[in-house]
């Protein structure tokens, strides 16, 4: 039972990662139909945490699911998302150009009081009217997605407290971030349907997802609720929330560390995957694909879809049999497909289908790592491994991979592997990191804790899409000179960027995580967090 509802968690966040990146493969497209440069398309991605952080909804977001439980706050999650995502797509549909609203939009919200002082603002003048909207909606879905995070985090952590809670998180994280792979995917084709490009039809099917992912929230409300009433456990509604408990949580310098490494890891991955695709468009040589070709067909997207489920579903699957023949067997079909998926990638000569390797070999791994700190411990040295991965994995990014530039298949083969690599590293994080949280908080705040942890997290959600987008038009100036000027069409400008600057940026980000968890090592020796022991108990 308890893994049913685990399953359910995990596909609506699966559904919630979808929308949450669903307009980066297509971020040239925003460009060339909507007037959205890079320092737009930035500003609106970043905006996703703007209320998370500086409106503390967030902080608000832990209280709610400390005082009202996990049921009522999830299901909660599922609406704001919602309600996001339904602004966010009427802003790039054609009724919103033209309209009055838009007219709205263009003459206001290009002046914040304090926040323009602060530099920190969510709109500026001259945003397009579409993008200014489209971050309005972001706003509110970062909200849901977020409360979302910490509620599925907090319910994993009540069923699977002295049980198997990092193989349940890093599981559930692994299975959720196909939807990853799943955008990638499917956002550019949803976006040229029928050779007409209109990438409101991506954002629209986006929404249809959050629709799904609301119904197994409330699916989860019920079964939840039954699960309780099997075991007798009553819905964890704890104390009322008093701010001393966030002062206890403050004073832990475990806590800090933990969470500045949740924030330096998520920075330098997250925000990287708005602009992945656009960054092997700039560092890969890709040939155009006939239109008359059947690597064109969008059957060629079902087919390669089903492939990736199939590296996804035997790599995972592999982790839980019991059988060393069945299990060499799962083995050897995920490594088959993956190739097969990789081949069908490159021969459709598409940036999209190369990053939606991202999550496959995380879905096949995470288990394995979330089992091994159950038992065996080490949590931490983990930590220290996926800060060295994330390091060389964008040092490959920023200077091998454009060396590969005109190499089509030397290219392809560099960004498969970086990627994977990547994505593996990634896993570290949910398999290690959040099943931490428990050993350095009381329980009936661990609501509060991970809440807090989120909206520091968010800080760098915020900052580092909006960095990205001002660090490209600054190191290409010329770029942004022609583009302004009619030199060059907004088709040639989005693959024309050098990613140097902004890869080294998110690679010192990997550097300060490794020396912080190497800080993280010498304190839980110290002072007997016990990070480094098994989650159960043998």
């Amino acid at each position: 039972m308890r893994w049913t509802v685990l399953l359910f968690l995990a596909f609506a966040m699966f559904c919630s990662y979808i929308f949450m990146d669903i307009l980066s493969p297509i971020k040239d497209l925003m460009q060339s139909t909507r007037g959205w440069d890079s320092t737009a398309f930035g500003t609106m991605q970043g905006s996703e945490t703007f209320l998370n952080v500086f409106v503390f909804f967030l902080i608000f977001a832990g209280i709610i699911l400390d005082k009202m439980g996990v049921r009522f706050t999830a299901v909660l999650s599922g609406v704001v998302m919602l309600v996001g995502a339904v602004i966010n797509w009427y802003a790039v549909t054609t009724a919103f150009a033209g309209s009055d609203l838009e007219t709205w939009f263009n003459n206001n919200l290009n002046y914040i009081p304090v926040f323009d002082e602060l530099g920190i603002s969510p709109f500026y003048r001259g945003m397009p009217a579409s993008a200014k909207l489209s971050a309005v909606g972001f706003m509110i879905f970062g909200c849901g997605v977020e409360m979302a995070g910490i509620t599925v985090s907090r319910g994993i952590v009540k069923w699977f407290k002295g049980r198997e809670m990092a193989l349940a998180m890093g599981s559930e994280m692994a299975l959720a971030r196909l939807g990853v792979a799943t955008c990638m995917i499917f956002s550019p084709v949803f976006a040229k349907l029928g050779g007409v490009i209109d990438v409101s039809r991506s954002v629209a099917f986006g929404v249809v997802l959050l629709m799904i992912a609301l119904i197994m929230f409330i699916v989860y409300f019920f079964m939840d609720k039954k699960l309780d009433a099997q075991t007798g456990e009553a819905e964890e509604k704890d104390d009322p929330f008093k701010i001393s408990d966030l002062g206890t949580i403050l004073k832990s310098s475990g806590f800090w560390l933990v969470a500045l490494l949740c924030v330096l890891y998520y920075s330098a991955i997250l925000p990287f995957q708005k602009y992945a695709v656009n960054m092997l468009q700039c560092n890969l040589t890709f040939t155009e694909v006939s239109p008359d070709s059947f690597w064109a067909t969008n059957t060629v997207t079902i087919i390669q879809y089903c492939i990736m489920l199939v590296v996804a579903a035997a790599a995972f699957a592999s982790n839980f049999s019991k059988s060393k023949n069945l299990k060499s067997g799962l083995l050897m079909l995920a490594v088959v497909a993956l190739v097969v998926f990789c081949y069908m990638g490159y021969m459709r000569q598409s940036a999209e289908t190369v990053f939606a390797v991202f999550p496959l070999l995380a879905v096949g791994i995470t288990p394995i790592l979330g089992n091994y700190v159950d038992h065996k411990g080490k949590a931490a040295s983990m930590l220290v491994m996926g800060s060295v991965l994330l390091i060389l994995c964008h040092l490959t990014f920023a200077f091998v991979l454009p060396g590969f530039k005109g190499n089509p298949v030397g290219g392809i083969i560099v960004a498969y592997l970086t990627i994977l690599v990547l994505g593996a590293s990634f896993s570290l994080v949910p398999a290690s990191l959040w099943p931490s949280v428990p050993k350095l908080v009381d329980a009936k705040i661990i609501g509060s804790a991970y809440a807090l942890i989120f909206w520091i997290q968010n800080i760098g959600l915020w900052l580092f899409p909006l960095l990205i987008g001002k660090v490209l038009d600054r190191t290409n100036p010329q770029l942004v000179s022609d583009l302004k000027n009619g030199v060059i069409t907004p088709e040639e400008a989005a693959t024309a960027y050098d990613y140097t600057a902004p890869l080294v940026m998110l690679a010192c980000l990997g550097g300060a995580a490794l020396i912080l968890g190497f800080v993280l090592k010498i304190v839980d020796k110290k002072k007997g967090y016990g990070l480094e022991e098994p989650n159960i108990k043998e």
